[in-house]
């Protein structure tokens, strides 16, 4: 992978297909940065007046510190992992972290990213994170780094024509309204993406690689969620990734 001068990370797969994921700046980051420090101030502005009561008894004082220490941590670790990769100001700002291969983020990549925030934050105003940005070929501060992630531009895909992606054909999997609602939460922005793509792309691909991705994006797809067989036995990969994308895309 290298990083292309519009500020974009490409994406090669094993068939050579290749797809684009805009990264975040440091000027975003640093903006996103700022509304999460503002929350966490606001809970710990609020701690600080619950335990202030027990600093005459000595032990205040170093409550406040250990509960200063798991909000700190546990607030980017919690909200990343119940926002897919976002944080509140991630979210504001139109940025989430994502796995640097576009693989579905695990929870021990955002722990680890987190735990080394404090590296990142000194000497102050998270000089080393900065400066890590600018010169890091993807825009990674030192947690990314050892967590192998990266933060992209959260776009909003614009709504697809779905007849395109049907091609007119009945889609079996939306009976099953549970599983396509878990898809749903279950599916990063990224591969959504990259499903559409590769439907609104198709004739120009070699059919032999075009074989190959759909049949790695179906049994991705089905790794997160198990339709039941006779909802999908039926289907080929192209026509199951169809299935899904409109699941995905589909205003409800």
């Amino acid at each position: 992978m290298t990083r292309i001068k519009t500020g974009t990370l490409p994406l090669r797969t094993p068939e050579g297909i290749v797809f684009s994921l805009p990264l975040a700046g440091p000027a975003s980051r640093f903006l996103a940065l700022c509304i999460d420090m503002a929350c966490i101030t606001a809970v710990s502005e609020a701690l600080d007046s619950i335990f202030g009561s027990l600093k005459v008894l000595g032990i205040g004082q170093a409550l406040f510190a250990i509960a200063y220490f798991v909000l700190s941590i546990g607030y980017g670790i919690a909200t990343e992992w119940f926002w897919r990769g976002q944080t509140l100001g991630k979210r504001v700002v139109g940025l989430r972290v994502m796995d640097e291969h576009a693989l579905r983020l695990e929870f021990s990549q955002i722990v680890v990213r987190n735990l080394l925030r404090f590296i990142d934050g000194l000497p102050l105003f998270y000089l080393v994170g900065g400066v890590s940005c600018f010169l890091t070929r993807y825009s990674q501060r030192l947690g990314d780094l050892a967590a192998n992630t990266i933060v992209v531009r959260d776009l909003k895909p614009t709504q697809p024509d779905l007849n395109q992606l049907l091609g007119g054909r009945y889609n079996s999997m939306l009976e099953h309204r549970h599983l396509a609602a878990r898809l749903r939460q279950r599916v990063p922005p990224s591969a959504a993406t990259i499903a559409l793509d590769s439907i609104l792309r198709r004739d120009q691909f070699e059919p032999r690689s075009r074989v190959e991705l759909f049949a790695e994006l179906a049994n991705y797809f089905k790794s997160l969620v198990e339709f039941p067989p006779d909802a999908i036995e039926q289907l080929s990969d192209e026509q199951y990734v169809r299935n899904v994308a409109e699941i995905l895309y589909a205003r409800n």
